[in-house]
């Protein structure tokens, strides 16, 4: 499944239909009408969409139709928070419109990690990994840590810090590909 990153500050706009688009600019996202998509805004999976349509057109071409449909007021105030969001934005500058329909909303917010691993918990991974696959002692190490501590962030910081999450990544990736390969586990979402 795709993904649909924002910043924290649209979620409220998203899941009250009030952002129903998002206008990217540079090349065009690999996305088409019916694809489904997670919506993150803050870190944290928020709704599952389904894209109705991806319009590509330049910055001085974009209108306020196309900004009230991203959440904003005017298309000015939408090339300013454009011009918040990337480093540089001119009239030539290509801009992507995809446009989105929730068809989920989560009434609670999960963490974005919890999606990585096609809908499966990395706690389940984790514990199921360890009951059932002959694991390298590297792995076995970072997913006991990571079932111990109880968090991917609390586990990345007893390694020395945040920038060692991708370590418990990748064995949780590693462990989840052998778990599906085994018929183990499979795709939840």
């Amino acid at each position: 499944m795709r993904h649909l990153e924002f910043d924290g500050r649209y979620a409220e706009a998203i899941l009250s239909g009030r952002k129903r688009a998002t206008v990217r600019l540079g090349r065009k996202p690999n996305l088409k009408p019916g694809d489904e998509v997670l919506i993150h805004s803050g870190g944290r999976v928020i709704a599952r969409a389904v894209i109705e349509r991806v319009d590509s057109k330049t910055v001085g071409e974009l209108t306020d139709e196309d900004a009230f449909l991203d959440g904003f007021s005017s298309r000015e105030e939408l090339v300013m928070a454009l011009k918040s969001h990337y480093k540089y934005v001119n009239d030539d500058s290509k801009a992507h419109i995809i446009i989105f329909r929730i068809v989920e909303r989560f009434e609670k917010p999960v963490m974005s990690s919890d999606y990585a691993y096609e809908g499966n918990l990395p706690v389940e991974i984790a514990e199921k990994a360890l009951k059932y696959l002959n694991l390298s002692e590297e792995d076995r190490k970072l997913l006991e840590l990571f079932l111990q501590a109880g968090s991917l962030r609390k586990a990345a910081y007893r390694l020395g810090g945040m920038n060692k999450r991708y370590l418990i990544r990748d064995a949780l990736r590693r462990a989840y590909e052998e778990l599906k390969r085994r018929g183990i586990m499979g795709p939840k979402v």
